[in-house]
């Protein structure tokens, strides 16, 4: 029975190891552009965490000191399993860009001096604005599909999404710091009143 339960274990931390290492060696852009993957794997495909766990667990993660697809990783390795799973998956997420790092700076001095590299930055640069958008339209989404105030939850999106557009579009220096603090404080009178959803 003992050494079942420890095949099952080491089983689950490969599961974890492996799987967050394939996440992390296939996915350019950082942890914003993880997200689509990290959803993919952890919600949908794994079943280790829920919609909701999820979406909670990147507000907590951007919150935190730390690259936020780290973060996740952590967190979801040490749901399944306790600290091995946490130190399995945090392992998984970043061994495979270190490796690739290193073995960059050995064989390139500078590997975007290289024409084709270069070229090649630049097509990887619009799929992964479209990996940070679609991982944007699937917690909205989320979002609106788990409240029941589908309205108010709609505007909310769409003036946030109208603020951050007219930030980039007009170049506009603002802090993101200010950015979470409207939106934490809009979200706690939206949901966080007596009346309201989740309130009773």
């Amino acid at each position: 029975m003992l050494s079942f339960l420890m095949e099952a274990t080491m089983a689950l931390l490969l599961d974890l190891f492996l799987s967050f290492a394939k996440i992390g060696a296939f996915t350019f852009g950082g942890g914003y552009a993880m997200l689509a993957l990290l959803d993919h794997t952890c919600v949908e495909k794994k079943k280790w965490l829920t919609s909701d766990e999820f979406s909670d667990l990147t507000v907590i993660a951007e919150s935190t000191p730390g690259p936020i697809a780290i973060n996740c990783s952590t967190y979801a390795g040490y749901k399944k399993a306790g600290l091995p799973g946490a130190i399995a998956a945090t392992l998984g997420m970043v061994l495979p860009s270190f490796l690739i790092l290193l073995l960059v700076s050995m064989f390139f001095e500078n590997i975007l001096a290289y024409p084709i590299v270069a070229k090649a930055f630049r097509g990887i640069r619009v799929a992964v604005s479209l990996l940070i958008l679609q991982a944007g339209f699937k917690m909205a989404k989320k979002m609106l599909k788990n409240t029941k105030t589908k309205v108010s939850s709609l505007l909310f999106l769409l003036f946030f999404f109208a603020v951050s557009l007219s930030l980039s579009l007009f170049d506009l220096h603002l802090s993101t710091i200010w950015l979470f603090l409207a939106a934490g404080t809009a979200g706690f009178f939206l949901y966080g009143l007596p009346g309201k959803e989740g309130v009773k």
